[in-house]
């Protein structure tokens, strides 16, 4: 689904990304840590499309980016921090919104499946302001699904939620990851990470430093490796 070969992304004379090279099979839910200034976002706005690669070899599904980011875009599905959702419209409206975007037939009825899917259905007709952070967070993951991307890309998804609400997220990304989906995933919780992941990649100083399958690693193993790799 993605291969990466020598990928170089530059901010003027600043590098955020130095020659990485990645895989992520059809199906795989990869896992993407590293510390702050890792080069994790930049890396993952690019597979988004949203970012132009300065050198090296982007391709998604087999299209070549930046040349087919047209087609890339239609599927993927993407979350991040900012759920890019309408406050004021209903959780139902903002995905009849973007339903109407990509085309999606059978449109509310789909629009029931992906709220049910999150556990929102109850909550349909609610202005999306009135949600907690972790409501928005499942509703953005529904607005990212709406259309049946077969790649999902997950920005530090947990980022603002506490504890009942980063569980909940999770048990709702491990079941749009189990669908047949590619996901890949960055995120500063090594836990919650490694646990939905296939496998995961350590990102440090834009290299990948540390990659490995999870039935290799657990929690301990995956912590020394994150701990020696970020202080080497």
């Amino acid at each position: 689904m993605i291969h990466v070969k020598g990928l170089v992304k530059s901010f003027g004379p600043t590098m955020a990304l130095r020659g990485v090279n990645l895989s992520v099979p059809e199906g795989q839910f990869l896992t993407v840590v590293g510390p702050n200034g890792a080069g994790k976002t930049t890396m993952l706005r690019i597979l988004a499309t949203l970012s132009r690669p300065t050198q090296g070899v982007v391709q998604i599904g087999g299209h070549a980016l930046p040349q087919g980011a047209a087609e890339v875009r239609r599927h993927i599905g993407l979350v991040s921090h900012q759920t890019l959702l309408y406050g004021d419209l209903s959780a139902e409206e903002n995905l009849r919104f973007y339903g109407r975007m990509y085309d999606v037939p059978d449109l509310d009825a789909r629009v029931t499946q992906v709220l049910e899917q999150v556990g929102l259905a109850h909550r349909r007709r609610d202005p999306v302001r009135t949600f907690s952070r972790g409501m928005q967070q499942r509703l953005a993951i529904a607005r990212a699904v709406l259309h049946r991307p077969s790649l999902m890309l997950l920005d530090e998804p947990y980022t603002g939620l506490d504890q009942d609400a980063a569980a909940r997220l999770e048990t709702v990304m491990s079941t749009v990851g189990t669908e047949g989906r590619t996901v890949v995933m960055t995120t500063h919780d090594l836990e919650r990470g490694l646990a939905v992941a296939d496998r995961v990649v350590i990102l440090v100083k834009g290299r990948v430093a540390f990659e490995a399958n999870r039935s290799e690693l657990d929690t301990a193993a995956f912590k020394e490796a994150y701990r020696q790799h970020t202080l080497a």
